[in-house]
């Protein structure tokens, strides 16, 4: 099948991809857009996944400030270069992050930064519902682990649902911006503050 330069420039345009990755990966799915953008989408992931271990010491500090200032947040989000750091996806996805912080309040970046205490007193909570449920004592503990993966899932901020897309979660966000990039992106840390919490 050939493949036009209008297909291509298009793949391009929605994925940040490269546009010779872009052309072999219409030619692999036949001229199909959207599994050519699943095919761009897993080989970032991969690429995403050997950079993890590169150090990201570069980025910024992003703010937003929400309701009338009822609600503000802080987000440091870092990268490999300067150079994207300055650049305009980066600096849109350090926007939508904080806007999704502001909205969604997370308790943490990943589930290891959640306070013990807090996991402590939300599996005691979980068993708690469970016996009362009358569950059977020899699924409690399976009962409970799938309870705290809701938990997390609910509360960390890189596997919540995306607010403007909860299709995809916040982890899949910087994964696609980091693919585009070329670089590792690091979510380091946010502060969130509500007025009179």
């Amino acid at each position: 099948m050939e493949i036009t330069a209008g297909q291509v420039k298009e793949l391009r345009e929605r994925t940040g991809a490269g546009m010779m990755e872009c052309k072999r990966a219409l030619q692999e799915a036949g001229g199909d857009m959207e599994k050519a953008i699943d095919l761009l989408r897993v080989r970032g992931a991969a690429k995403v996944a050997k950079r993890a271990g590169r150090e990201a010491t570069e980025g910024l500090v992003a703010s937003y400030v929400h309701m009338g200032g009822k609600v503000g947040v802080l987000l440091e989000l870092n990268c490999e270069t300067d150079f994207v750091a300055r650049n305009e996806q980066f600096q849109q996805l350090a926007k939508d992050l904080c806007m999704h912080i502001a909205a969604m309040n997370p308790l943490a970046v990943t589930p290891e930064e959640i306070p013990a205490a807090v996991v402590e007193h939300e599996r005691a909570v979980s068993l708690e519902k469970v016996k009362n449920d009358g569950k059977p004592a020899h699924l409690h503990d399976k009962i409970v682990a799938g309870m705290m993966r809701k938990f997390y899932e609910d509360h960390t901020l890189l596997d919540q649902a995306f607010v403007k897309d909860p299709d995809r979660t916040i982890r899949d966000v910087v994964q696609e911006v980091a693919a585009a990039t070329g670089e590792n992106i690091v979510v380091r840390r946010f502060v969130r503050y509500g007025l009179g919490d």
